[in-house]
């Protein structure tokens, strides 16, 4: 009776035994022994979870409504253990069967595994299921220090029906949301767009210098200034006109302008020379030394406090002297003729082209 007492007592524990691992594996295998109808309404369901979570294109109303995710981009984004709360444990790690899961990680213990993924590099690279960069997504670091997108880690879950590091196969890890990837994306992007633009100065200041200054190479000397005169003969071509008569004419007309502007000027704003200025425009004429009329040609009567050559004088009548502001002497028949002869509205001197005032001798 003993004996069959015993037995039945091993027959119990091995048959304990047997449920409680069969219900472990079922479970890290996450099998399901549901109806059929069952399971085909659960997986409907998910599939419209799945629909409800993707991201369905907004029509911009014009409003701006910040959502948590841009609230939580303002402020200072914090970091979070996904599924704080661990599941029960199976029969079997209650019996000790199984080995149970890790104790949670506590804060310092996370901090660790963060340096140690980051002395690795796994933040600065891309996800190892992607093989894209971690980027603005929602970046997942696992206790085994390495790093993947969130929703990469669940697809990889839900397909593979099981909870495995994709790099090291370890096993029931836990999870928690970082956004150290991001940051460093964006510093790599500020540095991206850093670069560009300093590349961007320097090229166009080089290309300043270039043209601007020009090179000490004997060679590149010489191909700097045909192209600076090649350059300055293409300008000049452009601005020049084929119509020479019409130039020439436009230059008439301008200098006609300014002429008559000019007249203007002196009728209104002209004075009278005075007796004493006379006498020092007369003193400047003597102290030219001029004896010949320059339009004539011939000896001057008599100007100031010289006259010409007694030789010269005699036989011949003296001829009026006419003394001009501009301190030019001419004889008075002859400046008189030159007038006439000048088609200017205005004389001008013969000698320096201005304008002037005039005093017979």
């Amino acid at each position: 009776g003993e004996r069959n007492q015993f037995s039945n007592t091993s027959m119990d524990t091995l048959a304990m035994t047997a449920v409680a691992l069969q219900d472990h594996i079922s479970r890290s295998v996450q099998l399901s022994f549901t109806d059929p109808s069952k399971r085909n309404l659960r997986n409907t369901r998910d599939k419209r979870n799945f629909r409800d979570c993707q991201v369905k294109p907004r029509v911009d109303s014009g409003l701006k409504i910040k959502t948590v995710t841009e609230n939580r981009d303002d402020a200072q984004e914090e970091e979070y253990v996904l599924d704080p709360n661990p599941p029960r444990l199976t029969l079997a790690q209650r019996m000790g069967l199984v080995e149970a899961p890790a104790m949670a990680l506590t804060a310092d213990e996370w901090y660790k595994v963060k340096e140690r993924s980051i002395r690795e590099g796994d933040l600065s690279q891309p996800c190892p299921i992607c093989k894209e960069d971690l980027g603005l997504q929602q970046q997942v670091l696992l206790s085994c220090s390495h790093v993947f997108h969130r929703v990469c880690l669940q697809a990889f879950e839900r397909f593979s029906q099981k909870k495995s590091c994709p790099m090291c196969r370890m096993e029931q890890y836990q999870t928690r949301i970082i956004h150290d990837g991001t940051f460093l994306y964006k510093i790599k992007c500020a540095t991206r767009i850093q670069a560009y633009w300093r590349g961007y100065v320097i090229r166009k200041w080089y290309r300043h210098i270039r043209k601007t200054i020009p090179p000490k190479d004997k060679n590149l000397r010489r191909k700097f200034f045909e192209e600076k005169l090649h350059e300055l003969n293409q300008n000049f071509l452009r601005m020049c006109n084929s119509n020479v008569d019409n130039f020439i004419s436009e230059i008439d007309n301008s200098v006609a302008l300014s002429r008559s502007i000019i007249q203007q000027y002196e009728d209104k704003y002209r004075f009278k020379i005075s007796e004493e200025q006379w006498d020092e425009i007369q003193q400047k004429a003597v102290l030219r030394e001029t004896l010949d009329c320059p339009i004539c040609i011939t000896p001057l009567s008599c100007f100031g406090s010289f006259t010409s050559p007694p030789s010269a004088n005699k036989g011949t009548e003296i001829r009026q002297v006419v003394l001009l502001s501009c301190t030019h002497v001419f004889h008075h028949k002859c400046l008189q003729a030159f007038e006439d002869f000048s088609e200017e509205q205005v004389p001008v001197c013969p000698l320096c082209r201005s304008s002037y005032q005039k005093k017979v001798f």
